[in-house]
């Protein structure tokens, strides 16, 4: 069984003007409204893959209570935490630019802390947990910590999608897979520059020696690299007319764990992966998947000639 955690969740707003105005009314051409989240959006997407998960996190208000309903008819279950105050709405806007406007949510208090660890501790041995997402306000980076403990020591495969500091500190419980992206990784390392190449491969590498089993990197339109004991692989990306990026990172790493709960190669789910990672930036929400087999002509997996010391 798979477990996503999503610590904020969203209700995420996408809105389209031919230009947007200052001191003006700026009516819409489009608007569209969805649960999201990043570990929702991994629940949504396994699901449109025939894979049932189960959506843990924290909901308020009247917002929140939307996205248990939206996960509900889409027959995705969930043991959400009920909090006091209103989950966030963030804003998508496309104009001659991509804008988003990202809001910080509820307060989250120690007894709810402590009432998602409780759950995350009754999940089943053998089971997967993926945490993606920010942390809300009120909640320590050092949960996180706690619930890669918890998974080593409950025998749970931990996956985590996060830009928190605190992802260092949970390669001593040996992470099933991390998923930063370009900037997160150079941000876990201090780096002020965009990454180089090289430098992507010596930080994965550490990544890797401190603890971690799997590592994706993923690097927007210039694709992935993807680090195991046995594997060094980078990932191309097809080309498109980008609309809105702020899912494609969910949607890769879904596709990613659905092939390969699925069995399929690492080079098969990674360029899936991508495939499906693309096509959600190429749309307004979560990838459909009607354009999938398409993007993957395009994308190439190379094995990267270096030994992974």
């Amino acid at each position: 069984m798979i477990y996503t955690c999503t610590m904020n969740p969203a209700i995420d707003m996408y809105v389209e003007v031919d230009e947007l105005k200052a001191n003006t009314v700026n009516r819409t051409n489009d608007e569209d409204y969805q649960a999201n989240g990043k570990g929702i959006n991994v629940s949504i997407m396994l699901k449109k893959f025939g894979i049932d998960s189960t959506a843990l996190g924290f909901i308020a208000g009247f917002t929140g209570k939307y996205i248990k309903d939206s996960l509900s008819e889409i027959n995705i279950q969930s043991d959400f935490v009920y909090c006091d105050g209103t989950t966030r709405i963030n804003v998508f806007l496309n104009a001659e630019s991509e804008y988003k406007i990202v809001n910080q949510g509820p307060y989250i208090n120690l007894p709810e802390q402590e009432e998602i660890l409780s759950k995350i501790k009754a999940i089943p041995s053998g089971s997967t947990l993926i945490v993606s997402g920010s942390l809300p306000r009120g909640v320590p980076e050092s949960i996180i910590i706690d619930i890669s403990r918890i998974c080593q020591e409950n025998d749970v495969k931990f996956v985590l999608d996060t830009s928190a500091n605190s992802l260092l500190d949970t390669l001593k419980h040996e992470p099933y897979l991390l998923k930063p992206n370009e900037e997160e990784l150079a941000d876990l390392y201090n780096e002020a520059d965009s990454l180089s190449e090289q430098k992507i491969i010596k930080y994965g590498k550490d990544l890797l020696n401190k603890g971690a089993q799997q590592v994706i990197v993923s690097r927007g339109d210039e694709g992935s690299i993807y680090f195991s004991e046995e594997h060094l692989l980078k990932t191309t990306a097809p080309q498109g007319t980008v609309v809105n990026t702020a899912c494609s990172g969910d949607a890769m790493l879904s596709a990613f764990m659905a092939k390969r709960s699925q069995n399929e190669t690492i080079e098969n789910a990674l360029s899936y992966a991508s495939a499906v990672g693309a096509s959600t930036a190429f749309s307004r929400g979560l990838s459909d998947l009607k354009d999938i087999a398409t993007l993957q002509k395009e994308i190439k997996v190379y094995q990267i000639k270096e030994e992974i010391k």
